[in-house]
């Protein structure tokens, strides 16, 4: 190996495969599976060492790994796997909260089943989520991101982070309910606008 290669390989190693397990598990909720979350944090890393002189040094290795995972997953794992189609939702940011107190909201749900990272119930929940809010909710909710770091990672601005964030936290909420209740969580059917709740 070339001295410029060692150090460029070197560099690689410091700067970006510490964030392996972080991606590992992205992968895992976006694609559902974890031979293809394998695959597609291979091809991740591939890609980013390839392109590895278009990182500026300094800047944020995260975000532009998640970044890379996260276009690699749209153009080329989309061809080959069934993805729920992607509905366009109101970006506009809507609060809700449970009615009542001693229910609990999704992101209540999330703690409670943290440390039940690859519950198939759980992964497959979020794998169905639309793309868009699918990336918001992990990395977020999952791999606890600053919403500074997820629009950066995905583009977007931070008010578009925290109203796909919601709308993404409602349609986990609804699907995992039942999953929920089957556990011994009192869980509310209906959201309700908060004023409404205020008023009660």
């Amino acid at each position: 190996m070339k001295t410029g290669d060692k150090a460029r390989q070197e560099r690689f190693n410091k700067e970006m495969v510490p964030y392996m397990d972080m991606l590992y598990s992205y992968a895992v909720y976006m694609t559902g599976d974890r031979d293809e979350a394998s695959d597609l944090l291979q091809e991740t890393f591939l890609k980013a060492f390839r392109f590895f002189d278009k990182f500026e040094a300094g800047t944020n290795a995260k975000a532009w790994l998640y970044r890379i995972m996260r276009n690699t997953y749209i153009n080329e794992y989309r061809r080959v796997k069934r993805l729920p189609n992607i509905v366009e939702y109101d970006e506009q940011i809507s609060h809700y909260h449970m009615v009542n107190e001693e229910t609990i909201s999704p992101e209540d749900i999330r703690r409670k089943i943290d440390g039940e990272m690859f519950d198939d119930d759980i992964a497959g929940a979020i794998s169905s989520l639309p793309e868009k809010f699918k990336s918001v909710v992990i990395l977020r909710d999952v791999e606890d991101l600053p919403y500074e770091e997820i629009a950066e990672a995905l583009e977007i601005p931070i008010g578009t982070v925290r109203s796909r964030l919601h709308r993404a936290r409602v349609l986990l909420f609804d699907a995992l309910k039942d999953y929920a209740r089957t556990r011994g969580y009192a869980v509310s059917d209906t959201f309700v606008p908060a004023e409404y709740a205020m008023a009660g």
